[in-house]
């Protein structure tokens, strides 16, 4: 197979939020940039986002970054760095302004400012009362956010690459990134996108398990090419489950309709949450909900005929109210559950929906591995920002509305950064390897040969399963032993996987055994980390870390006060410490306590 080449000074892998964002940074500056994306940029599921974007205004409730701070560091568990999620919260106000000049339509006061509403775990005043800090236009801010940047790129010339998809990170003798390859879904070839600097921005990946909000192109790319390329992936056995998803079809169900009022009962009828959560009830953060609602469940108090879900309930709220703020989510109720909220309640269940880990960077968006004994040391050309990206801002545990700031903060800075590097001629175009695209020809040659294989469908669906069964909500340590066997045994059938469709035009089988690779490696990573993770810290939950006084809530920070990094080569682990200093001199750093609601 021809290899073509192109050349940029700098590519980016992804046109959701981050993608944009970072691409409008670089085009503005004058750079010539490709966006590469498997769909028409607003398509990307940053599109999905419906509840809003995390940013201290004070436009409705009194506030400030010092509290936002505070919660992002309480929700992550303390295992987010505080340098980190002190600039993404300083920041905060600047991006979403930014935004709004770029021409978002977000929801509107009477006094004409932008409209926010409570989301769990944002609070006034260090986590004495709920706080109105998500900026909302209705509950469809992501699908807003995605049109206003993608209109941006547009008038700022920015290059697009529509319907390819990435295969692999092109690294040079020094370990330096020099660029990409690529195949292009119309015509099934390969092309080589030689850049100064690569950004990934190619979002999570929620299809490794069974029930989960995420699309279906949501296969992990990036952290999947990063891994093979010898990047470590870190912290990637925290996962966050949703607490309302639809229940049977997993459509996610915004926390804004418990921002608005709506409440969660049981069979009963009972507020439940009140007995978990007695300080913020319906709005503690994600990870105490879900479990609060599996407890619900597993205890026999779930509702329907095989008592599987709980209720989301807004028919107290006006219908005014819920058409006016909450019309999307009425119309994925009556779609997808059958109900209309105006005059039932929505069952729902906890379904997986985003990634706390991912490719480690630091705040400046640049992409960091270990180094003759420096824990954090930039790879050369290379960066990442979005879902795709561990900064690590989110810890153990994301909170409601901070994945759209992350997005616009990180793919700024990642796109800032870029364009510094280069302008400063820290960065310039390496020469290719000789052996550039062969890894990537090599797998394409595999697919086109393979005969007697395993079918992709099949070998999708047993690690979904195992990875649903194994590392749900609740982790239990024999059936994450049970589960590192299971992935790996699903790991080496994927080597085995074959297509019937051996066309080039169009092939989507091609290209789903292509994304099959990468989810592989980041269930993998899921999987091993977890198992080896043996305290319970935001959304991993471990049996066999009972709460006492010396391990709040089961964590236990004497010995895993520490982010895991695994490498894909022979499955290793390895650890780095959390940055507890913010980035301020004069900024307070978050002591550790107890994580309660």
């Amino acid at each position: 197979m021809t290899v073509a080449k192109r050349t940029f000074d700098a590519v980016i892998v992804g046109a959701g939020g981050a993608g944009l964002r970072a691409a409008l940074q670089l085009s503005e500056a004058g750079l010539k940039t490709a966006v590469l994306t498997k769909v028409f940029p607003t398509r990307s599921h940053t599109v999905a986002a419906q509840g809003g974007v995390a940013a201290s205004l004070g436009n409705s409730t009194e506030d400030n970054w010092h509290w936002h701070m505070y919660d992002t560091v309480k929700g992550s568990d303390w295992l987010g760095d505080q340098d980190a999620i002190e600039f993404m919260c300083r920041k905060a106000n600047e991006v979403v302004v930014e935004l709004e000049h770029y021409g978002m339509p977000f929801d509107r006061t009477d006094n004409g400012k932008i409209y926010q509403r409570p989301f769990g775990g944002h609070s006034q005043n260090y986590g004495q009362s709920p706080v109105s800090r998500s900026c909302a236009a209705a509950d469809r801010t992501g699908h807003a956010m995605l049109h206003a940047l993608y209109q941006r790129n547009v008038r700022a010339n920015t290059q697009f690459f529509v319907e390819w998809i990435a295969l692999d990170l092109i690294r040079d003798q020094d370990g330096d990134v020099v660029g990409v390859t690529a195949l292009e879904l119309e015509t099934g070839e390969v092309s080589i996108f030689h850049s100064k600097a690569t950004i990934f921005a190619t979002g999570g990946a929620g299809r490794i398990f069974y029930s989960s909000t995420n699309a279906f192109i949501n296969t992990g790319d990036g952290v999947g090419m990063a891994a093979r390329a010898g990047i470590p992936l870190e912290d990637m056995e925290f996962w966050q489950f949703h607490p309302t998803g639809v229940a049977g079809a997993g459509v996610l169900i915004t926390e804004g309709v418990r921002g608005e009022g709506g409440i969660l009962r049981n069979a009963a009828g009972e507020r439940f949450m009140e007995r978990y959560a007695p300080n913020l009830k319906d709005l503690a953060s994600r990870d105490v909900v879900s479990r609060s609602m599996v407890t619900e469940i597993n205890e026999g108090r779930g509702c329907g005929p095989d008592k599987d879900h709980v209720l989301l309930d807004i028919t107290h709220l006006s219908p005014e109210t819920i058409m006016k703020r909450l019309p999307g989510i009425r119309e994925i109720s009556i779609q997808f559950a059958g109900v209309d909220p105006i005059k039932a309640p929505i069952p729902v269940v906890p379904t997986c929906h985003y990634q706390m880990g991912g490719i480690p960077t630091n705040y400046k968006g640049q992409v960091v591995v270990p180094k003759d004994g420096e824990p954090n040391t930039p790879v050369v050309g290379f960066y990442a920002a979005g879902e795709c990206a561990c900064a690590s801002v989110h810890g153990a545990n994301r909170l409601g509305t901070n994945s759209l700031l992350d997005l616009l903060v990180f793919g700024k800075s990642a796109g800032e950064s870029v364009v510094d590097d280069i302008q400063s001629g820290n960065l310039s175009l390496k020469p290719l390897p000789a052996d550039a695209a062969d890894a990537s020809l090599a797998r394409i040659s595999r697919l086109e040969n393979q005969t007697g294989g395993e079918s992709v469908a099949e070998v999708g669906q047993a690690m979904r399963r195992s990875m649903q069964k194994h590392a749900g909500v609740f982790r239990f340590d024999n059936l994450l032993k049970e589960g590192v066997t299971a992935i790996l045994d699903v790991a080496e059938r994927s080597k085995r996987t074959e297509i019937k469709d051996k066309s080039k035009v169009w092939n989507t089988a091609r290209m789903e055994a292509l994304e099959l690779d990468n989810l592989i490696e980041v269930a993998k990573a899921t999987m091993i980390s977890a198992e080896a993770r043996k305290e319970s810290r935001g959304a991993h939950v471990r049996d066999d870390a009972p709460d006492t006084a010396e391990f709040p809530n089961g964590r236990n920070d004497k010995e895993w006060l520490k982010h895991t990094l695994w490498y894909r080569e022979g499955n290793r682990l390895d650890y780095k410490p959390v940055t507890m200093k913010p980035l301020s001199h004069d900024v307070e750093p978050i002591a550790l306590a107890k994580r309660t609601y």
